[in-house]
């Protein structure tokens, strides 16, 4: 299951479960306090039976001076619940019929134990319908989903045969002509659209479960010699040991890719990308144009620039977010950029 279905799963899930659990409480309080009310209505008509007889098994008997007392009324005090009652022939004191509050209290707790039982219990049937429900309204999405990755992946396989063709054509090009800036153009844009083809085949996939060990100074000195062959005027230096890494290699190469490139994208003429690993961190930094809004540059779609259509940084931290790796960004405009990737849970 994928993050966003993950997601859309438990959010419907809590909607479903807390509207349930807030009226199930609601119900539940509102029944505690009628059991409250017939335990009272029970031990006021229990007295009234004792103040007949005086033979009272739970209740304690008492003779009280006649004040502003209500009578056949159950008052509760802090230590007792006591009603009173008059005495045939006596004008000055009321019969008081009490019992103890801590007794009361332990018929209450009786009560609120069963309750609570119930209450747990519809609960958990509660919890199982919203899962079911959950379930049930994710389907849709789930089927939506396919079909729109199965039209990608069909699409970037067309994409295979006109991108091989162009590729040869321009090479026999090249070959005929010699070095032309057209040709080169042309080429660059085919790499582009390769590249492009790569983040989305990369986006369509999980690859957390996939791993491998490789050594990632030897990983970012193949990249950058691809990848530098594209950028003529900017400089890229490797300052790192010799580090070896437990994760997805494809993904992990897609995300140096990316950040490689916009370095050598978005720099300066004669600019410089340093590439270094310092306590289990690599830095990618250069000194091209700089980021405004550092907090949306991983949003899908945003971009700063006329170039790129904003989807290679949300790919960064969507492949991160799979590797478990915590990416950040320093950025001054006019200055450069500096991406940091914390690589503590996949290194060896």
């Amino acid at each position: 299951m994928k993050k966003v279905e993950i997601e859309s799963l438990v959010k419907s899930f809590l909607l479903f479960f807390f509207s349930q659990a807030l009226l199930l409480s609601a119900i539940f309080y509102l029944n505690f306090q009628k059991e409250q009310q017939t335990l009272d209505e029970q031990i006021f008509s229990k007295m009234r039976i004792c103040s007949f007889s005086l033979h009272c098994k739970d209740y304690k008997i008492d003779f009280v001076a006649k004040k502003n007392y209500e009578l056949y009324k159950l008052y509760k005090d802090s230590d007792r619940l006591s009603a009173y009652f008059t005495i045939p022939g006596s004008k000055k004191n009321y019969l008081r019929i009490y019992l103890e509050k801590q007794k009361y209290i332990a018929m209450l707790s009786k009560i609120k134990k069963s309750m609570f039982l119930e209450y747990f219990l519809f609960l958990f049937v509660s919890a199982l319908l919203s899962l079911l429900f959950a379930l049930y309204a994710l389907k849709p999405l789930r089927d939506a989903l396919r079909l729109t990755e199965e039209f990608i992946k069909d699409i970037l396989h067309d994409f295979n045969t006109p991108l091989a063709t162009l590729r040869l054509n321009t090479s026999m090009l090249l070959n005929e002509l010699g070095e032309n800036p057209k040709i080169v153009r042309i080429q660059n844009a085919v790499q582009n659209i390769l590249n492009l083809q790569s983040n989305l085949k990369v986006y369509l996939h999980a690859h957390a479960h996939q791993k491998e060990s490789f050594d990632l100074r030897e990983l970012l000195r193949e990249r950058v010699e691809l990848i530098a062959s594209n950028y003529k005027d900017v400089e890229f230096r490797i300052d790192m040991p010799n580090v070896v890494l437990r994760t997805n290699k494809d993904a992990l190469t897609r995300i140096v890719d990316n950040l490689l490139s916009n370095s050598g994208k978005y720099n300066i003429k004669n600019g410089k990308v340093f590439i270094s690993y310092k306590d289990n961190n690599l830095k990618i930094e250069d000194t091209g144009k700089g980021i405004k809004n550092t907090k949306r540059v991983f949003e899908r779609f945003y971009k700063e620039q006329a170039r790129g259509i904003g989807i290679g940084l949300h790919i960064v931290k969507k492949l991160c977010d799979e590797l478990g790796i915590k990416i950040s960004l320093k950025s001054s405009i006019g200055k450069g950029s500096c991406f940091l990737l914390h690589m503590q849970n996949i290194e060896e």
